[in-house]
């Protein structure tokens, strides 16, 4: 059995497709971590979901802000942004099947040292304080006032965690750093301004994988497409996956026993998968 870590889909279905093929995926065999944003952007975002859906137990996912958002939009009352391509998703037939699934799905993923989820892990949070703090978001998702938490999820307040906080600031603060951390300072503060590369890091802020760890922990993520799965400077072992398919570069897959990435280009680029 082998088990592979993908970076973000974010609706690229024919490259994901293009990547199981070239990775020899058998679902009976093998298995699949899936670093989130399943959705948005590309094309193929229905097709996605319904893929990954129908892959059962040998795949797991951690939810991005863009799955959060979709969620956001069909069940919290939340709007479609201009750039979005959730349209067929909403007016599927299997809407709600998927939609449930969606909503079912983690914030972060444990094995051992190796921990998952969207955006990184801030070095103030241990392994099993991430573990914890995310299932908070998990239980709030599945509860039966979910449509109240998805509606409150929104903003850039507070701006990193504090273990006193309560309520929706709480798990505001946990689903900010898991989905949409970039920039830190050594606080763990968040910036949400910066996306781009490190060269664009504000004042007094650094890559959140340039903060040094306690532990050996082994940190996967996707979410920043301009590191292009690398992670200058590092200070801990992280292991950056999305390589920015739905922006015409590539989808990557790491193959967490070996370190070996295989990857597929957009399909606006010509070769076939690529090792290295």
């Amino acid at each position: 059995m082998t088990t592979y870590a993908i970076g973000d889909l974010q609706g690229c279905h024919a490259e994901f497709i293009d990547l199981l093929e070239c990775l020899s995926f058998d679902p009976r065999r093998d298995r699949l971590w899936l670093a989130g944003d399943l959705v948005n952007r590309g094309p193929g975002s229905l097709d996605c979901l319904r893929s990954v859906k129908d892959l059962g137990a040998a795949v797991r996912v951690v939810l991005g802000n863009h799955d959060l958002h979709l969620l956001a939009v069909a069940r919290g009352g939340a709007s479609l942004k201009h750039k979005d391509t959730l349209s067929a998703i909403l007016a599927a037939p299997d809407r709600e099947a998927l939609l449930d699934w969606l909503q079912s799905q983690p914030l972060a993923l444990r094995d051992g040292d190796t921990v998952m989820t969207h955006a990184g892990l801030p070095p103030q949070w241990s392994l099993a304080q991430a573990e914890t703090l995310a299932q908070e978001v998990e239980q709030a998702l599945g509860a039966e006032n979910a449509g109240a938490f998805l509606e409150a999820m929104y903003g850039n307040r507070p701006r990193r965690f504090k273990p006193d906080q309560r309520g929706n600031d709480r798990l505001r603060a946990i689903v900010n750093t898991v989905t949409r951390m970039r920039f830190i300072d050594a606080d763990g503060r968040l910036d949400f301004d910066a996306k781009e590369g490190l060269d664009l890091a504000p004042d007094g802020f650094a890559p959140w994988f340039q903060y040094p760890r306690g532990d050996t922990a082994r940190l996967v993520f996707g979410h920043w497409a301009a590191l292009n799965g690398t992670t200058p400077g590092s200070r801990v072992d992280a292991e950056a996956l999305d390589t920015g398919c739905v922006w015409g570069g590539r989808l990557t897959a790491l193959n967490l026993d070996s370190g070996e990435r295989i990857s597929v280009p957009s399909r606006q680029a010509a070769p076939p998968c690529e090792a290295r």
